[in-house]
């Protein structure tokens, strides 16, 4: 980015300054915050709120780039070698401070101590770092990657390693199958767990680190994924929602499973064969899942999300670019490790092609898809991708995909014998209502919640809903009444006969 492309663009990566404040600490946290995070630039001579080019003095030119020079030098805690250079814009010069992304994190101004003195950027601003990003600033120069690290108490049995094992073994054989692959990958055993630092071997027998604990059981109690359906959208009105926890491979099938059954899908009759397309590519749909899992900051004791919007998927993970990544890089295919041994069991699952692809699969794939280009937004600690949905009223659009097993126990086979005619943008759990009232037509709300197998105040929800929607219509006082499913005229379909 050239000095002309800094004072007319918008980037979280330049401060502007009109003059070096008598105070370096006003400076100094700016350019400890870069150096804790994706670099950046600290321009010297330009008004910060119009971005009017004031220059510096040139008579004291040289002194001013040696004193920022020297309290970079004396003041930071490991040493910040910042790029200094002077620069004529407009017919004024100005000073270019550049301080590259560091490797010694966490960096911090010595007055104040590495607790209080270590600062980040946060849109656009240098803030201090929370305890959690600070613990996480200090293994990052310590190369050292949390989920290897030792997990106290957590009990290791024989047991559990043979399910992980074989579970990752069923996964590598479903790989190989989908790939059509001749090459036969040699079994998963504990020997690999220990090479690939999700086991520890001692004199005593075998230690359990952080990934090995996510991967088998819920002994992080946030290490769980959040997923919703809301009315509209912003996070209003629930129409379902579910939370996941568990092995975490486990949780990314059944959060994607969540956002299958309830997206619309479409078929097409080519030939005899009959093919079936959801609105969102269920590619793009796992990556997003799989890459907030294994990207995440375990530091953040906050939950992976999932929301299902009117116009979007929304998937957030705690945490935001790990180690100076910029968004321009990740969406390039560049990659840094969070999760080292999270990430090499995804990889050996099949989980994960290509470190550094992800964010690239999933723009490719919602392209191919005919879909908007997704959104990746960061924010403080905090990263999310936007897969859009298209408009429902497309001419192919059909009813939701099947329902979970859950709801299949629970109702029978309501969720397969939804009638054609029903509008296309129902979700799973309206279309059971429906099938539900159909047949039985007094049903209460706390009836139909215990036979989906959801709570009552998400029934209540759909209800509303679909009496919005003019397809439900309610008789008759609260205890003695019935509802009415309302119908396009289509003689194969009646609704059940009132009893009154």
């Amino acid at each position: 980015m050239t000095v002309e492309e800094m004072v007319l663009g918008e980037s979280k990566n330049v401060e502007f300054k009109e003059s070096l404040p008598s105070n370096a600490e006003h400076y100094l946290k700016t350019l400890v915050a870069f150096a804790n995070t994706q670099g950046g630039s600290l321009l010297l001579g330009v008004e910060d709120q119009t971005r009017q080019v004031v220059g510096v003095d040139e008579n004291t030119l040289f002194q001013t780039i040696d004193r920022i020079a020297n309290a970079a030098s004396d003041a930071c805690e490991p040493q910040i070698v910042p790029e200094i250079e002077p620069y004529t814009l407009d017919g004024r010069t100005v000073i270019v401070v550049t301080v590259a992304p560091g490797p010694n994190r966490p960096y911090y101004l010595k007055a104040k101590g590495a607790e209080k003195g270590t600062y980040i950027r946060v849109a656009g601003t240098s803030r201090p770092a929370s305890p959690e990003k600070l613990r996480e600033l200090q293994m990052e120069g310590a190369r050292i990657s949390w989920d290897e690290l030792t997990c106290v108490g957590y009990r290791v049995t024989d047991t559990v390693i043979s399910k992980l094992c074989r579970d990752m073994n069923r996964s590598r054989k479903s790989m190989q199958e989908q790939r059509r692959s001749a090459e036969k990958l040699p079994s998963v055993t504990r020997s690999n767990l220990v090479n690939w630092n999700i086991l520890k071997h001692t004199a005593d027998g075998f230690l359990a680190s952080n990934a090995f604990a996510l991967l088998t059981g819920t002994h992080f109690r946030f290490a769980r994924t959040q997923c919703a359906v809301f009315a509209g959208t912003d996070r209003g009105e629930f129409i379902d929602k579910q939370e996941y926890s568990g092995p975490l491979y486990e949780q990314i099938e059944a959060a994607y499973a969540f956002v299958l059954r309830n997206i619309r899908r479409s078929a097409r009759v080519e030939g005899l064969i009959r093919r079936e397309r959801h609105e969102l590519p269920p590619n793009a749909i796992r990556e997003m899942i799989v890459n907030a899992h294994c990207h995440r900051s375990y530091q953040d004791e906050a939950c992976v999300q999932v929301a299902l919007y009117d116009d979007r998927l929304e998937v957030t993970s705690p945490g935001g670019l790990y180690g100076g990544l910029t968004l321009e890089e990740a969406l390039n295919g560049r990659s840094r490790q969070r999760n080292r041994a999270i990430a090499e069991a995804f990889s050996q699952m099949g989980l994960i092609e290509a470190w550094g692809n992800g964010l690239k699969s999933i723009r490719r794939e919602a392209k191919a898809y005919g879909l908007p280009d997704p959104a990746f937004i960061e924010m403080p600690e905090t990263f999310r991708v936007l897969l859009f949905r298209k408009a429902s009223s497309e001419p192919d659009r059909k009813n939701v995909g099947p329902s979970s097993d859950e709801h299949r126990n629970n109702i029978g086979t309501t969720s397969e014998e939804v009638p054609p005619h029903l509008p296309a943008d129902l979700n799973a759990t309206q279309t059971a209502i429906l099938n539900l009232l159909l047949r039985q037509p007094r049903l209460t709300a706390s009836a139909m919640a215990g036979q989906i197998g959801i709570a009552q105040r998400n029934i209540e929800a759909n209800i509303r809903r679909l009496k919005e929607l003019g397809l439900l219509v309610r008789h008759g006082s609260t205890k003695g009444g019935y509802w009415e499913v309302i119908q396009a005229s289509d003689p194969a379909v009646s609704p059940a006969p009132s009893t009154r």
